[in-house]
């Protein structure tokens, strides 16, 4: 038998197990948001972004036990720039996602701002585990504010829910407390039922991402590619495939806010969590190549502060998912080229230096045309 046989079995089996997984996970997510009275945005940026990035968390953390940094490096760099790039943009070809005010307020500014501070803190080429442990607290702070703001904004709701009922009761002439909704409890074997879902989710997509990146680095191995290459690449593409999995289903049944969510919440994790964890638990604190800060670090910076233009006008459209997908070939490519050598890569270098300029013009236009349109429909409306 061909000794690639066994390892592309591997990333076909893995392949599905992420389909299967994606889709489990949605279900239950999205039924145990509305079960616990929290806002499905704020189930996408924690339990999905979390349990999705789980296999980015072992990953780090196994390879930097083996000295392998750049592997755990590469694979938090690269797996938030093709969580935005790819999984955002395959999400948004599939179905044009809404984009909630929250994430423009709140957490999209928190990823741009977090994405700085991982330069910041790798800017001497380690990060410590004082460092990390700054990091992980960030993460616990902003997840406790997360829970907090989103129950209390649902207490609000029911309240002004409570009080229309209220009102039309008044005028009907109705008795008003037989209008108002009766407090139930969630029942127990619903809730077990979402959580299996949740669990049985998390470990197709765990199990399912592990045996894809097995096998396509054993491929690549087979064909010499670097440890900083497989990490940046492979290793973060596949561990990022539960999120791929996870956004493109939810997009498909309609989750949007749990699409996108989920990328900008992983992204999150992958720095405040990953990086933080992985810098405590070892010794001597995670090394960082030269070539990781100047070079991929500040892209994944830039990729964050992509989504903001976006994000501004409400809804992330198709041809701008087919950009952010674009844009991931093109880095892509420029990876392989230059880990070949290869000549072309100058050229290659001195197109990229062209086609940013003109895509930072078009991002920033479609936002201000976005905001005169919604600026408009507000004239209109007064």
């Amino acid at each position: 038998m061909h000794p690639l046989v066994a390892p592309t079995l591997y990333v076909l089996v893995g392949f599905i197990a992420l389909v299967i997984g994606g889709e489990f996970l949605v279900r239950g997510a999205s039924g145990l948001a509305s079960l616990l009275k929290i806002s499905a945005l704020v189930i996408g940026l924690t339990v999905v972004a979390f349990g999705t990035s789980a296999p980015e968390l072992a990953v780090a953390i196994n390879a930097t036990i083996k000295g392998e940094a750049d592997i755990s490096i590469g694979n938090i760099v690269g797996s938030n720039i093709f969580n935005v790039l790819g999984v955002l943009g395959a999400s948004a070809l599939v179905a044009p996602l809404i984009v909630s005010s929250q994430l423009i307020r709140l957490d999209v500014p928190l990823m741009i701002a977090v994405s700085f501070l991982a330069f910041l803190v790798s800017y001497d080429g380690t990060v410590t585990r004082v460092e990390g442990s700054g990091l992980f607290l960030t993460l616990l702070i902003y997840t406790a504010f997360l829970i907090w703001s989103s129950r209390r904004q649902t207490k609000r709701d029911e309240l002004a829910a409570s009080e229309l009922a209220s009102a039309a009761a008044v005028e009907s002439g109705e008795d008003i407390p037989g209008l108002l909704p009766p407090d139930t409890k969630p029942s127990g074997l619903l809730l077990l039922k979402l959580l299996g879902l949740i669990i049985a989710g998390l470990l197709c997509l765990s199990y399912g991402s592990s045996w894809l990146v097995d096998g396509a680095t054993t491929i690549a191995l087979a064909f010499n590619v670097s440890e900083l290459m497989i990490g940046l690449t492979i290793v973060a593409v596949g561990t990022s495939l539960p999120e791929a999995a996870t956004s493109v289903m939810a997009s498909l049944r309609g989750e949007r806010d749990i699409a996108v969510g989920n990328v900008v919440g992983s992204n999150l994790f992958n720095i405040l969590s990953v990086l933080g964890l992985t810098a405590i638990i070892s010794p001597t604190g995670v090394p960082v190549s030269e070539t990781a800060v100047w070079f991929d670090i500040p892209v994944m910076i830039a990729v964050a502060v992509a989504c903001l233009p976006i994000f501004l006008g409400g809804i992330i459209a198709r041809w701008q998912g087919g950009l952010f997908v674009f844009y991931y070939v093109l880095y892509t490519t420029f990876l392989i080229l230059t880990s070949d050598g290869d000549d072309v890569a100058d050229w290659f270098e001195t197109l990229m230096w062209v086609v940013m300029p003109l895509t930072a013009i078009i991002l920033v236009g479609s936002m201000v045309m976005s905001l005169r349109k919604e600026n408009v429909g507000t004239d209109v409306a007064s």
